[in-house]
């Protein structure tokens, strides 16, 4: 029997594929649907995840200002991943570029918009809708800046120039706009399931266009290498005890009955 290899990945991202003109669609939330969103999405993970860790979230937001957040694309639960981060750690509403949406529209309840990128014209206007949001400082905006999915630990880190764009275009208009660089890791660690792993990297305050737009994607793609070596070195050592924790379950009966096992000092055996 011949097996067919399953192409994981593509460099082409699905709008181009699909070759089709899609209507933009903005976010369109409402109070009764982000309350619903809130509760799936975090049910989700506590589901399927052990424990939900976070470092360096007391450096990102700095008040009256608006804030980017832009993580590296691995998998599919990097974007219930950043809905938590931004409902549940930081009390915002998400923003986040969604090219599947109109596969999804009810993300559209949450904060998802679309991005087609059959064309420039066509990414374009997702790009000056990202720009219109991110100075409304009750939401904030988050960016996948690779564009495409990516293997886990993929280097280099190469970026788009959108996320360049739609930061001195807030500049601009804003006056100052802070990128914070997010690395997600999906670790297993003592438990039979797996645990998300969140580290904010050291945040950068544009306050004016002085490089061009290749120069600033160039430092936004090492801030993010940096951000992501620097929470591998310390996963990898088992430097985990400084994260923050988001939600922890309890361990499953056959675990607690282990722990208790090992409690348990055995006197030896006196010899006949």
């Amino acid at each position: 029997m011949s097996s067919v290899e399953e192409q994981l990945y593509s460099d082409i991202p699905p709008t181009k594929l699909r070759n089709k003109e899609e209507k933009f669609k903005p976010a369109k939330t409402n109070k009764f649907w982000l309350m619903v969103a809130s509760l799936f999405f975090f049910n989700m993970l506590q589901n399927r995840f052990f424990a939900f860790r976070y470092k360096g979230a007391e450096n990102v937001m700095e008040k009256g200002v608006p804030t980017i957040l832009f993580a590296p694309h691995c998998n599919w639960w990097d974007g219930i991943v950043m809905y938590n981060i931004t409902h549940r750690i930081f009390h915002k509403e998400i923003r986040l570029m969604i090219e599947e949406l109109n596969r999804f529209p009810l993300l559209r309840r949450g904060g998802g918009y679309s991005v087609c990128k059959k064309s420039p014209q066509s990414a374009m206007k997702a790009l000056k809708y990202s720009v219109d949001v991110v100075g409304d400082l009750k939401n904030i905006l988050c960016i996948f800046p690779q564009g495409i999915i990516r293997p886990p630990h993929y280097r280099p880190i190469v970026f788009q120039t959108g996320l360049a764009y739609i930061a001195q275009n807030a500049v601009k208009r804003f006056g100052k706009v802070n990128l914070v660089p997010v690395a997600v890791d999906y670790c297993f660690f003592r438990d039979n399931r797996p645990e998300v792993v969140v580290k904010f990297g050291d945040k950068i305050s544009l306050t004016e266009n002085t490089l061009d737009r290749k120069e600033l994607t160039h430092i936004l793609e090492n801030s993010m290498a940096q951000t992501c070596d620097e929470q591998f070195h310390e996963i990898s050592s088992g430097k985990i005890s400084d994260y923050k924790i988001l939600f922890k379950q309890h361990l499953k009966w056959y675990r607690r009955i282990e722990q208790r096992l090992k409690r348990i000092d055995i006197p030896p055996v006196a010899d006949v």
